[in-house]
């Protein structure tokens, strides 16, 4: 490098990019995430080979960064049982409240109700051993493979991760809507 205007001219076209993963998977700290990731990367971008992976490189320093965040606030991981997880099911829950009378696409018009806000609510509220997975597999486009590479876990426990995070999100979801008033015959669609 040459000066500190190359690294931010290298760094800037991924930062909106860090900062909505950072803000899916710690919620309002994502400023000090992206602001911690630059910073490490800053500090050994010397040892980066090829320039033009530099997109993937943070997101690796900020999934790290994360997971040895999440590591420091809990030494015990906030683990459900997969019992809890996998009694609830949202559609078995749509069809006996039945918040949507004579609808033909119950999940459609039961997603419908959320905003962007509402989805991140429910996503900040979650474990965030199960957040993590979730985050990064739906929204970001990782492969499971590179999820365990970059949670440094074992595949077969990022796909339980996945399942009991889906599990766990509509859980959230159903939860959340009741609780802000969104199945109320007035609110739905």
């Amino acid at each position: 490098m040459k000066s500190e205007v190359d690294f931010a001219d290298l760094v800037r076209p991924s930062l909106p990019r860090l900062y909505g993963m950072a803000r899916r998977l710690v919620g309002d700290e994502a400023e000090d995430m992206v602001q911690e990731t630059l910073i490490s990367a800053y500090r050994c971008v010397g040892q980066l080979q090829d320039l033009q992976a530099i997109q993937s490189w943070l997101t690796a320093i900020l999934v790290n960064l994360c997971r040895d965040r999440w590591r420091a606030a809990k030494r015990q991981v906030e683990e459900v049982s997969i019992d809890d997880a996998d009694d609830f099911s949202l559609y078995r829950h749509l069809v006996q409240e039945d918040p949507f009378p004579y609808s033909d696409s119950l999940h459609l018009d039961f997603m419908g109700l959320f905003g962007r806000d509402d989805v991140h609510a429910v996503l900040v509220a979650m474990p965030e051993i199960y957040r993590g997975p979730l985050v990064l597999h739906y929204i970001e486009g990782f492969a499971t493979k590179e999820i365990a590479r970059l949670l440094s876990v074992p595949l077969g426990t990022v796909l339980a991760r996945l399942h009991r995070g889906r599990k766990l999100f509509e859980r959230g979801l159903w939860d959340y809507a009741e609780r802000e008033g969104l199945l109320t015959t007035e609110a739905a669609p």
